[in-house]
Parts: structure tokens; C-alpha cells; sequence
């Protein structure tokens, strides 16, 4: 039975899947758009820092007032309303809760949340991906011991690849590459809050006029969130990273298959099965038309003759040798789309991607030199940027994740360029993040 066809029928039972949502911001907003749309599924209850703003965004996105304003938890479920507090434990804790989404981009408090909604069998969507790359495999498997399921959110990037990649291996196709979009050249690695508007093409004033986040804009921008979500796709798969960062080569969608090819073939892979982001910008700074910035990909091999003449009958786009084919969604929707993501946790008990193994790494990377005493400012900020590194490089240089490089000091000065290490830093050994974090490395070791 399809997932829509089982949410109607648990709308029709009147036992529709309890969410509580931790973040009610831009992503979370976004998949609250979509619930009022969506059969058999109640928001019970929402958690958020400013209750105010959640209020605020559920209007703005169209729910009707007195949807949300149930007094309590146990009163939101009589009603079929939905609560808000900035109590997150109350709803992490409560009996009636089947899915959690994650939602507050912090990645040392997604930590927490997510094992306490574990230590209380709750289902976990996360959307806090910078969690998942520092820790994912750890993650998935505190959900596995406590019987429940642990899942990356689809319509972010790295749940949409998984899910390509899967086809793929289903399908009985090798996988050689897979990835997503991003506009890159090697000069935003320093951007900061202040020059990402540029950049973009957007004034100061245009940004603040749409609300729109400098810091957050530039995680994409500066390379940390591509890097983030590549490891997390690398975690989920096993497919290998490239050995010093990621390359983002330029390309269209229809020269992806000939880009995404081992080094010996013509391409930049140092060897197949490896994920990768593609530039829709050439060195030059010169956009490249049809381009994949906001989409996902994943490269397959035709292994046989037989299997190449069919992609060739049925006038699949391949690269030159007729042996590489590429399959794309050259969107995603983002938080628009995290009800699948409930949806098959619930019902069907599946993760829509989630770490199987440690393969790759975020490292902290400072954009400028910095001294000693300096308070690194996190992913998108003025101090840092995430390199993405093998699991094995990372451990050999103790790597500090780029999750965890937030609101603490430096101790001795890193020279621009130059990844941060464990021993650079002063950072609470008991926060749960960083505890875990330790653990994986220890277990990796």
C-alpha cells in the first residue's frame, strides 16, 4: 500500500501519526505549510525558543488561529490543535508522540534532542544535518538499540541523493558518482556574513527587506554546507570523498556524465564510487547554462554491452563512451517535502537515508588567520569554514567537526587555510555532543 493511501486510512481510523517539531523556522515553517494538506498527520505540539515567532510563522504560512492554541499537550490531542511552548521535553516526553522532527539547526542541541527522544522511543527525523555529520553513525545506532528509527529529512539534498543512489543499487547499477548543485568558485571559501550578499547578487538591503539570514546563506555559500551535506550522503551510502575537499567542477546537467568520471577516464573521480558537488559556475565566474545548483544526481555504469546498447536504443544521455549515464532532480523542495520523511518512519518503519558507517568528515577551516583567543563562530560565520576529509585524515590530524567549532575559544593561533584540531581548542568535554562525537572516535580508532 502506497504511504498516501495508509494516511488515509490512519485519517479514516482517526489515529493519525502524532509529530512534535523542535524549530519552528524557515525549514520548519516550510514543512508546516504542508500538514494542513496532508491526511492522516497531527502536529501535536511545537517547541520553539520564541513561542511568539512559531505563532507567528504558523500564520504565515496560512493555519488558522484557533489550530493552535490548545493549552496543553493532552488538550491539543483532544482538540486535534496543536500546542506551543518552549518546553521541548514535555513534548519529547509525551506518551502520544510517534515522530519527532528536529528542526532547530544547532547541531550540539540536536544532539540532545535526539537522544532523549530516543531514551523515550520516539521516532527521529532529523533536519539538523550538521549533526548527522559529526555523529550520524552513533546516532543511528542509539535509535537501532532503542527500537526505533533514526532518518535523514527528505527534500534536503542528502535524503534526495540517498534516494538516488538506492535506485541505482536496486536497479543493479554500480554507482560511480552522486551529489548535488551548488554555485561555487574557490574564493567563497572566505566569504563572510558581510560580502555573501555580493556574491549572491543581492544587496544588504534586499536581504534584509526577504529576512534572509547572512549567516545561514553563507554556510552555503563559504562550501560548509555542501561539505556537511556530502558527508552525510557519504555516511548514509559509503561512498568515498575526495582526499583534500571536494572539487565542484563545473558542469552542465548534460556534461555531468562525462565530469563524474574516474581521472583515467577523462574525468575528475580519483576513482569510482565517490560523491561530489558540480559548479554552475566556470573558473571565470561565467554561469553555465541548464545548470544542476539546486538539484541532485547520481552517475551509473553500464556494465555490459547489452546494458550500454539499451541506454543508447532508448537515447539516455551518457558520456561520450556510452558506459556513464546520469540520472537528476534538478530541484528539491526542502522542508516542503519532510512529510515523506514522517510518513515512512511511521508507517513503514524506513529511514529516507541514514549513516551506516563513518566514511567522511566536516573539519573546522579558518578563513582568515586566527590568534589565539578568538571565539570561533561556527558554519556560514567569520572564522570558519567545513572541509570535507575522509574519516581516516580526519582522525590522523584530530580534526575538530565543523559542528562543534561554535561559541569557543582558540588556544593557540590557526594560520589561514589550516584545519582546526581538537588541541586547538577549549570545548566542554561533558556537552552530549561532544561526548558522542568522542565515542565515535574512539569506536572508529
Amino acid at each position: 500500500m502506497s504511504l498516501h493511501a495508509q494516511l488515509l486510512e490512519r485519517q479514516q481510523q482517526g489515529r493519525p501519526i502524532r509529530v512534535g517539531l523542535i524549530g519552528a523556522g524557515k525549514f520548519g515553517s516550510m514543512y508546516l505549510s504542508q500538514v494542513p494538506r496532508t491526511p492522516g498527520v497531527h502536529v501535536m505540539g511545537i517547541a520553539d525558543l520564541s513561542p511568539e515567532r512559531a505563532r507567528d510563522n504558523l500564520s504565515l504560512v496560512g493555519w488558522k488561529p484557533e489550530t493552535f492554541q490548545a493549552r496543553s499537550l493532552d488538550h491539543a490531542i483532544q482538540e486535534q490543535s496543536t500546542h506551543i511552548s518552549d518546553d521541548w521535553k514535555a513534548l519529547v516526553e509525551h506518551p502520544a508522540l510517534d515522530v519527532l522532527v528536529e528542526c532547530t539547526g544547532s547541531p550540539p542541541h540536536a544532539v540532545e534532542h535526539i537522544l532523549h527522544a530516543f531514551a523515550h522511543g520516539k521516532h527521529v527525523v532529523n533536519v539538523t544535518v550538521e549533526a548527522d555529520a559529526f555523529c550520524g553513525p552513533l546516532l543511528a545506532r542509539r535509535a537501532a538499540a532503542a527500537g526505533v528509527v533514526y532518518s535523514l529529512a527528505f527534500g534536503d539534498q542528502p535524503a534526495l541523493i540517498c534516494d538516488l543512489v538506492d535506485w541505482a543499487r536496486t536497479c543493479g547499477f554500480p554507482v560511480v558518482a552522486a551529489g548535488r548543485g551548488h554555485k561555487w568558485l574557490p574564493h567563497f571559501s572566505a566569504s563572510t556574513p558581510e560580502t555573501v550578499w555580493g556574491y549572491y547578487g543581492l544587496t544588504p538591503e534586499q536581504a534584509a527587506r526577504g529576512g534572509l539570514n547572512p549567516k545561514m546563506f553563507n554556510s552555503f555559500l563559504d562550501g560548509s554546507k555542501p561539505s556537511i551535506e556530502s558527508a552525510a550522503v557519504a555516511n548514509a551510502t559509503g561512498l568515498g570523498v575526495p582526499s583534500d575537499g571536494l572539487l565542484y567542477p563545473p558542469a552542465s546537467i548534460a556534461d555531468i556524465p562525462f565530469v563524474t568520471r574516474p581521472r583515467a577516464e577523462g574525468g575528475v573521480l580519483e576513482r569510482k564510487g565517490m560523491v561530489e558537488v558540480i559548479s554552475c559556475l566556470e573558473p571565470d565566474g561565467r554561469t553555465i547554462p541548464y545548470d544542476i545548483r539546486m538539484g541532485v544526481w547520481v552517475t551509473v555504469e553500464g556494465e555490459t554491452d547489452y546494458i550500454r546498447h539499451c541506454f543508447e536504443e532508448y537515447n539516455a544521455h551518457t558520456d561520450p563512451s556510452g558506459r556513464y549515464f546520469t540520472l537528476y532532480k534538478r530541484w528539491h523542495l526542502i522542508g516542503l517535502e519532510v512529510g515523506l520523511s514522517v510518513a515512512s518512519v511511521a508507517l513503514r518503519g524506513e529511514a529516507t537515508g541514514v549513516a551506516t558507517q563513518w566514511v567522511a568528515d566536516v573539519v573546522a577551516t579558518a578563513k582568515r588567520d586566527l590568534k589565539a583567543g578568538e571565539m570561533l563562530d561556527g558554519e556560514g560565520g567569520y572564522t570558519v569554514w567545513g572541509k570535507l576529509l575522509p574519516a581516516e585524515k580526519s582522525l590522523a590530524i584530530r580534526g575538530l567537526p565543523l559542528g562543534l567549532a561554535n561559541q569557543i575559544k582558540l588556544l593557540r593561533p590557526v594560520a589561514r587555510g589550516q584545519c582546526v584540531s581538537w588541541d586547538d581548542v577549549q570545548i566542554d568535554p561533558q556537552m552530549p555532543a561532544v561526548v558522542l562525537r568522542r565515542e565515535l572516535e574512539t569506536y572508529r580508532a
